[in-house]
């Protein structure tokens, strides 16, 4: 399968514990593709998904608290990225709660998707074919308590700048 002429990339990587979580989003952090990223993130209920994405936006710069956006739906961040020569702006949505993938036409977020920035995703699935392609995708299993099995896929010549 080719995606933009490049083929589907997929890895598994392990992170032992937290601190291996925080290293991989501090190594996909430092990434030039990152800035107009869209990564999804699967998993159950307490695989990590907002861990990584709470390292990944420390990497990036995000300051202060960073919550879920579980009942919020989107939380916006914008930070300003040394070398970037510009704002950051990423948005981080949880679609955990939509009962129906039509909420996500409903809530408006097209414009958002169409604009520069990052985007990260948990429980895509609940968009249904709403979303967009990702450029990565991180299905996060839980392996043991601190384990987790992680499986990249990268759909776009981004996802494999991100995994490179």
């Amino acid at each position: 399968m080719t995606v933009e002429n490049h083929p589907l990339i997929v890895k598994s990587i392990a992170w032992q514990d937290e601190t291996a979580t925080q290293a991989f989003a501090q190594t996909l952090a430092s990434r030039p593709s990152i800035g107009n990223a869209m990564i999804e993130l699967s998993g159950d209920l307490g695989a990590g998904k907002t861990t990584f994405v709470r390292h990944l936006l420390k990497a990036l710069g995000v300051q202060g608290r960073i919550k879920s956006p579980t009942y919020a739906v989107v939380e916006p961040y914008a930070v300003d990225v040394p070398g970037l020569g510009s704002t950051l702006n990423i948005w981080h949505f949880d679609f955990y709660r939509f009962n129906d993938p039509r909420e996500w036409e409903e809530a408006g977020f097209r414009d958002i998707f169409a604009s520069p920035g990052l985007k990260l995703v948990e429980w895509p699935e609940k968009a249904g074919k709403h979303l967009p392609k990702p450029d990565l995708l991180l299905a996060i299993e839980v392996q043991g308590n601190e384990s987790r099995t992680v499986t990249l896929t990268a759909h776009t010549a981004a996802g494999k700048e991100l995994l490179a």
